[in-house]
């Protein structure tokens, strides 16, 4: 690719876009200073991040957009080594780190760190083109952006509203994240999405906040959807389309469900490809979750092991967790983690749950797990919760630690360590 600039009219350059106490449209946002490309562009919040967005769209630079905390010293420099320029923004004014190689730009490219849940966070290459998995028109709607910038999640929500017309934006900045059904309802947000994590602090926090908003659609992704959160959802928003989305920066939004059910249809499995439809293939290896997607990141054609585990009920795929973690080997006798938080999860008064091995003697490992119980449903026992799981999981499976927290721990990307 050369480094050729372009000048693009926006379909979505007229959507609202509220950020930062604002309402503008994509067209009125701040405009960032000529950046250089290639840029690894360091945000503190959520405008900045969207004036790199349209500089990229307008211009073509070469652009790789995330939060300063997620990019430490070291990875600074590795991407100063790689031919980027870091740069530091804030709001009219920017600094500029030059880049410590020199080369030709891939005009057009954006890039993605992924989450880092198998080691360090590594870049995948996309273009706005590859990023955009909505392309049918869609109804008016007002979007709801709790993601952290330069997530794939993210980018999901962003390439809706500059590529769809009527599809404004409602951003949410971590210091609002507590109170986020009160901002949504007042500039009435009709789609919304978020982990499961991120759906259960909420619910969790304030369900009467929550049922103000007047969503129309709730999408779920980023971590293992189990039925619980579905029912809840339900329960409170039941007019409302209810996904969720298997995605990632490797393969792209490659498994949607609508049918309210936790996993996906075994039929969907090994299915003749369809290029008109750009449909994925997917196939378990073993216990792995395998796909080969249309929407990959650049140069992962053909399939990609996700490294992620999945468990077979009845006539669905359930994804659990990840193959390093899901499996527990109690003396010798293996249980999901996933399948055993689901089972705590469905507890009336468990708002949240996490599932893990601790050593144990004899048996090498038990079953131990973390909990936060709706705050009025209690007070409950962990020998409650054990009596639960006895009558629903065999005794390996049965957590004999239970820790109480007093709150769902939430990370940068909405995710909890389950």
């Amino acid at each position: 690719m050369t480094g050729r600039r372009r000048t693009t009219a926006l379909i979505g350059d007229d959507n609202r876009v509220v950020v930062g106490g604002k309402t503008l449209t994509w067209r009125t946002l701040h405009k960032l200073p000529q950046l250089p490309s290639p840029a690894a562009v360091l945000v503190d919040n959520g405008a900045d991040a969207l004036a790199a967005v349209r500089h990229h769209a307008v211009h073509g630079t070469e652009l790789l957009v995330a939060t300063s905390s997620r990019v430490d010293p070291a990875m600074r420099e590795e991407l100063g080594e790689s031919g980027f320029a870091v740069v530091i923004a804030n709001g009219d004014e920017h600094s500029v780190t030059p880049a410590k190689l020199k080369r030709v730009e891939e005009s057009g490219r954006v890039w993605l760190l992924t989450s880092g849940s198998t080691g360090r966070p590594k870049r995948i290459g996309h273009t706005l083109e590859s990023l955009t998995t909505v392309r049918g028109q869609q109804q008016p709607r007002t979007w709801l952006v709790p993601y952290s910038p330069g997530t794939y999640a993210w980018w999901q929500v962003i390439t809706i509203s500059l590529t769809q017309a009527d599809q404004g934006l409602v951003v949410i900045e971590p210091s609002e994240l507590e109170t986020w059904p009160a901002i949504a309802a007042e500039h009435g947000v009709t789609a919304a999405s978020g982990t499961p994590t991120f759906w259960r602090q909420t619910i969790y926090r304030d369900t009467e906040a929550l049922a103000k908003v007047p969503l129309e659609q709730i999408t779920l992704g980023g971590e293992p959807v189990d039925q619980a959160i579905l029912d809840r959802l339900h329960e409170i928003f039941p007019d409302a389309r209810i996904s969720w989305i298997y995605a990632s920066s490797e393969v792209g939004a490659s498994i949607v469900v609508h049918d309210g059910k936790a996993g996906f249809p075994k039929a969907w499995l090994d299915r003749d490809p369809d290029p008109e439809a750009e449909r994925p293939i997917l196939h378990v290896d073993g216990d792995e979750l395998v796909i080969s997607s249309p929407h990959h990141g650049a140069g992962l054609e053909g399939a990609h092991r996700t490294g992620d585990r999945v468990e077979f009920v009845d006539d669905r795929v359930l994804i659990t967790g990840r193959l390093d973690t899901d499996e527990i080997n109690v003396g010798g006798s293996k249980v999901s983690a996933g399948l055993v938080r689901n089972v705590l999860m469905a507890h009336p008064a468990v708002a949240w749950a996490r599932v893990f091995a601790r050593k144990a003697p004899l048996v090498g490992r038990m079953v131990a797990a973390e909990v936060v119980v709706e705050p009025d449903l209690g007070p409950i026992t962990d020998a409650d919760l054990v009596q639960w799981c006895t009558n629903r999981l065999p005794d390996y499976g049965v957590p004999r630690r239970i820790r109480f927290l007093d709150e769902i721990p939430q990370k940068e990307t909405l995710k909890s360590d389950v």
